[in-house]
């Protein structure tokens, strides 16, 4: 692996016995984060102020992509009490702005979708002053799925387009570019009031005309919130880190993407999906 430039190093200041304190609750009410299973640079930091990003429907993967440290193989049945564990640990942490992600469940009719909708409506009926922001995987393109979804009017709707079209087939198989953006697109035309929020990796190999791309077509597609990080490697069997990006060229990249039409972007080195979720959307409202 690359030896990480110094942008890069972060100190671990978290308090560990709130650390633990999370974590226990975690797993008494069988739930995952995607802090944990993606190895989140920021979970110390995330953990200790009493925040977490919610994974739902287990913690195994259907897909394959070779960025990606959550498990990959055959998941079970999805937890019919995860709605209701997931709002009872909204409640306990005390969440003005909950975020929920999953794995992709490509064995399920629906992607997950029926999930993702209880998990709503659980949220909704027991922490009502909470909002929420829903990280979703592409449901292998099915807009009945992603209607259910859509229906319930979450807060933020977020899908990440994870890298430029070029590098798809090597970083994300069984995903598609234009997939992703056709989704982003359909939430604009099933609710235009919905915000709608992507993220970009960068250090992939990518070049910075393809990344600049893509924010255009994030823009036309009506995304108004966005995160572009450095993507950094879970371990030597995924894929090497290419390069690592300065922060003046994430700087840049922030800049063009304001002048694009973004109303928010969190651009660095270390900036992850969900990483101070809650101040991108207050900045909206």
């Amino acid at each position: 692996m690359k030896e990480k430039p110094d942008w890069l190093k972060k100190k671990l200041n978290a308090d560990r016995s709130k650390l633990s304190e999370i974590k226990v609750m975690l797993r008494s009410l069988r739930l995952h984060t995607v802090c944990e299973e993606a190895r989140c640079p920021n979970m110390g930091e995330c953990f200790a102020s009493r925040t977490a990003t919610f994974m739902i429907l287990g913690n195994i993967c259907t897909r394959n992509c070779r960025f990606c440290a959550v498990s990959k193989g055959i998941p079970g049945s999805p937890d019919p009490k995860e709605p209701e564990n997931i709002s009872h640990a909204v409640h306990l942490l005390q969440l003005r702005h909950a975020v929920i992600t999953s794995v992709t469940r490509d064995d399920l009719n629906d992607g997950g979708a029926s999930q993702f909708v209880d998990v709503v409506r659980e949220l909704r009926k027991n922490c009502p002053n909470t909002t929420i922001e829903l990280l979703i995987p592409d449901l292998n393109g099915n807009w009945k799925a992603l209607e259910r979804i859509v229906r319930e009017h979450p807060d933020v709707l977020n899908h990440n387009i994870e890298t430029v079209p070029s590098l798809y087939a090597n970083v994300r198989p069984g995903a598609t570019y234009e997939r992703s953006i056709g989704l982003l697109r359909r939430v604009k035309e099933i609710d235009s009031s919905i915000i709608t929020k992507s993220g970009i990796m960068v250090g992939l190999g990518e070049r910075e005309d393809e990344v600049k791309s893509v924010i255009k077509d994030l823009s036309d597609a009506g995304c108004r919130m966005l995160t572009i990080g450095q993507y950094l490697q879970p371990s030597h069997k995924h894929l090497p880190v290419v390069e690592y990006i300065t922060p003046e060229q994430f700087e840049g990249y922030r800049i063009f993407a304001l002048e694009r039409g973004f109303s928010f972007v969190a651009s660095g080195p270390l900036v992850r999906s969900s990483y101070h979720a809650a101040l991108g959307f207050s900045s909206l409202r």
